[in-house]
């Protein structure tokens, strides 16, 4: 799970610095939507490793 995680942080970072820069087009609206998505996706992968760690 450890590499899921790291893997959306690092394509969460990417999203958020193109979406949330200086640019101000649609790329940009698609960039912040990835950027909400993939940080979803790594809280999701970080609670599941907790859980399967614990049981």
């Amino acid at each position: 799970m450890t590499h899921w995680t790291v893997t959306f942080v690092v394509l969460a970072l990417i999203a958020g610095i193109l979406g949330f820069g200086t640019m101000g087009n649609d790329q940009s609206l698609f960039c912040q939507a990835l950027f909400i998505v993939f940080s979803i996706l790594c809280y999701i992968t970080v609670i599941i490793g907790k859980i399967k760690i614990t049981h």
